[in-house]
Parts: C-alpha cells; sequence; structure tokens
C-alpha cells in the first residue's frame, strides 16, 4: 500500500490488510466526524441524546440517506446494532408453530445460524440446510440446492446477499420469488452487501433485509440497518424492549418507535456515517444515480485480479465464476486439505506475523481449507502477488 493509498486510513503501515470483509476499516475523516458528534453528545448531553429533544432528526436524516443507498422507503428502516441483530430481531418476532421448518444454507453465517436455531427450538420448530456446493460453476445451482429443500412446511428462509465464508453472492432476486411463489417469508443477511454491490430493495421485495453499516460502508463500528416489508412490522420487535412500547414521541410509526431508543446509547457511529459514504463516493466517482459505481466496479475488478494471481500462482481452477464475485473471494488450497486445526492455525500465525498478512484461514467443510481476500481502495495488486507467495512457501 503507497502513502496516497493509505493517507485517509488508519491501518498500519507494516500490515498487508486482506480483511476488510470481517470488520472494515473507517476512514481518518469519518473518525473525526464520529468524534464531532460525541463532543456535541457531552456538550450537552439531555438535549443531544433525548429523543423528544433533538436525537430524531439526526437519526431520520441518516434513515434518509441509507434509504436512498438501498432504493427502499425511509418508512421500512430502522437501526440495529449489526446484521446479527437484526436477524435476531426478526426471527425472534416470528410467529413459528410446531412443525414448521425455517430454511438456510451451508454457506450462511454461523451466528445468525444460531439466532436461527434457538427460534426454532423454543416454537418447536425445525431447521433445514440447504448444501450449497463450493466450488461453484454457476448461479443455477444456488436455486437448485435451495428449491430442493423447500417443503410443504417450509415457512421462512434466511438467505445471504454475499456468504461470509465463501464470498460468493447469491442470486436473491430468483431466490426471493422462489420464497414467495411457495408462500414463504424470506430474510436477506447483507451483511456485506452495501457498499459492495448495488441495491435496489423496492426492485428486490424481501420480506426482510437487514446490514452492517461499518463493513463496506467504512461507517464506524455498531451500526446496521434492518429493513422490514410494511406487511410485517407490526409483528418485528427489537432485542431491546423500552421506552418506545407504549409512549408517544419515539417515531412517527409503531415500527421505528420501537427501534428508536433502545436505551441510553452512544448515536455517533449512525450519524457518521453519511460523512463515511460521502467519502467513498469521492474515490472513484460515477455518473448516474449509483453515487458508488465506480468504487464497486474498482473493489470488484481488484478482487478478481487478486484471485487470478493466486490461483495462477497455485495452479488452481476458479472456485466460483467471477460473476458471483464482488470485493471478496474465497480460495480453497488444496495443500491444506487434511491439515489438523492445530495445522491450520499454524498457518495463520505464520501469515500473520513472518509475512504481515492478516486475512481469513479456515476450515469450510471436510474437504476445503480455505483463505479468503478482500479488495478495498486501500489494497492493491502487489499485495496478492507477495501473498500468492507467501502461500506457496506455506503449502
Amino acid at each position: 500500500m503507497n502513502d496516497t493509498q493509505r493517507e485517509p486510513w488508519l491501518i498500519r503501515s507494516d500490515l498487508d490488510f486482506l480483511n476488510h470483509g470481517s470488520f472494515g476499516a473507517t476512514p481518518r475523516c469519518v473518525i473525526e466526524n464520529q468524534r464531532h458528534w460525541q463532543n456535541l453528545l457531552e456538550e450537552d448531553p439531555i438535549e443531544f441524546l433525548a429523543p423528544e429533544r433533538s436525537l430524531l432528526p439526526k437519526l431520520d436524516f441518516v434513515r434518509e440517506t441509507v434509504a436512498k443507498e438501498i432504493n427502499a422507503s425511509s418508512r421500512d428502516v430502522v437501526f440495529v446494532r449489526n446484521a446479527t441483530e437484526g436477524v435476531n430481531a426478526v426471527v425472534r418476532s416470528l410467529p413459528l408453530r410446531a412443525g414448521d421448518e425455517i430454511l438456510v444454507t451451508n454457506h450462511g453465517y454461523n451466528a445468525c445460524i444460531n439466532a436461527v436455531s434457538q427460534a426454532a427450538n423454543i416454537a418447536g420448530a425445525a431447521v433445514t440446510t440447504a448444501n450449497i456446493p463450493f466450488p461453484i460453476q454457476s448461479p443455477d445451482e444456488v436455486v437448485r440446492a435451495i428449491e430442493r429443500r423447500i417443503s410443504p412446511k417450509t415457512t421462512w428462509m434466511l438467505i445471504d446477499h454475499v456468504t461470509s465464508p465463501t464470498g460468493i453472492v447469491l442470486p436473491v432476486a430468483q431466490l426471493i420469488e422462489l420464497a414467495h411463489s411457495n408462500n414463504i417469508r424470506v430474510m436477506v443477511d447483507g451483511a456485506h452487501a452495501p457498499g459492495m454491490l448495488p441495491l435496489n430493495l423496492n426492485e428486490l421485495k424481501p420480506d426482510y433485509y437487514t446490514a452492517n453499516h461499518h463493513k463496506w460502508w467504512c461507517g464506524p463500528k455498531v451500526s446496521g440497518f434492518l429493513y422490514v416489508d410494511e406487511e410485517s412490522q407490526d409483528e418485528v420487535l427489537p432485542s431491546i424492549i423500552s421506552h418506545g412500547a407504549n409512549m408517544e414521541g419515539y417515531g412517527p410509526s409503531k415500527f421505528q418507535s420501537q427501534f428508536n431508543w433502545p436505551g441510553t446509547f452512544d448515536p455517533s457511529p449512525l450519524l457518521a456515517l453519511p460523512t463515511a459514504i460521502d467519502f467513498l463516493a469521492g474515490l472513484h466517482p460515477a455518473d448516474g444515480p449509483n453515487r458508488l459505481a465506480g468504487l464497486l466496479r474498482h473493489n470488484h475488478e481488484l478482487a478478481v485480479e487478486g484471485r487470478r494471481v493466486i490461483l495462477n500462482e497455485l495452479k488452481l481452477a476458479e472456485p466460483a465464476p467471477e460473476s458471483m464475485l464482488g470485493s471478496l473471494a474465497t480460495i480453497p488450497v488444496p495443500a491444506w486439505t487434511n491439515h489438523t486445526s492445530v495445522q491450520i492455525q499454524a498457518v495463520r500465525t505464520a501469515l500473520r506475523t513472518e509475512y504481515r498478512f492478516e486475512l481469513p484461514v479456515f476450515r469450510f467443510d471436510a474437504t476445503n481449507v480455505c483463505l479468503r481476500i478482500s479488495a478495498q481502495t486501500y489494497n492493491s495488486l502487489d499485495q496478492y502477488e507477495r501473498l500468492a507467495d507467501a502461500v506457496t512457501k506455506l503449502s
């Protein structure tokens, strides 16, 4: 990473950070804006933080910003701490009955699968897993894998927009249509999507969609949104029940009132989000309604090129088509297939301490031990070239 790329970010200069996908990275100007909001809060805590004073208009501005970026109505958007909380809020509110089935996939995020499993256990419902292959050759394989697991008892489905372990973009439009044609409500875990992919929830029409602000939108940590279709809003409760449950003045609807105030909290990660999106929009300016289009294209191309460098070095076929990538890419390393957990940890440690790389190395299933790369504007192709050399030496 050269000095020009590094300057807007706080990432250590002695580290090749190829793991933006885990927690993101927040630019300096966004951290400064967050501190500005924190200072204002402490200068006049009641005026700033009390919902009946000046807090709600500030939150509404952020809500409008989010709604515009995802092409949805701001009436359908509330805030959560992260996508995992968004999934929890919805699945714990579901009117599940004994015998119902919830459909998830083997590429799902573990924390969210845990939330689904707990809710199912309490209700006496069952969790069914669709096994999407990896490596994978086309989106059709995703649709077929899920379609095979749908039964007359399936009432609800959780799918990822971008899978966390394998970094593939699922065909969510087709999957939402498939679910609705079978009278199944569907939630999309879009943790990685905002800032990586163009979003239009008015066209996708999921029943629920949740995502993080701190990943590819580069907002401060502990910030995310939950979208709920208008027809489902009355039944969705936040993870924390507070004053908005029975008091006026906390929002224009019961849905937003419940989520706007979880109790005393720091709203600065939310309030700094517009600055983060503005910053990203200025990195690769684009014409048209999607002001992040240039950034999305740049990061996708870098992820594709970075993956190609590693695949060529290891003489491997692509584990997923380029069309199914955003700005994440996961590569199974056959030489590590039979590694024990201790050996996998040794690879992680060597990459971090000897070669100064930060990226995930993990066992996805019995066959695949993988590494996952991310591509953000502070990354450069030479980092993936050095990684390819390091992986060769560790294989």
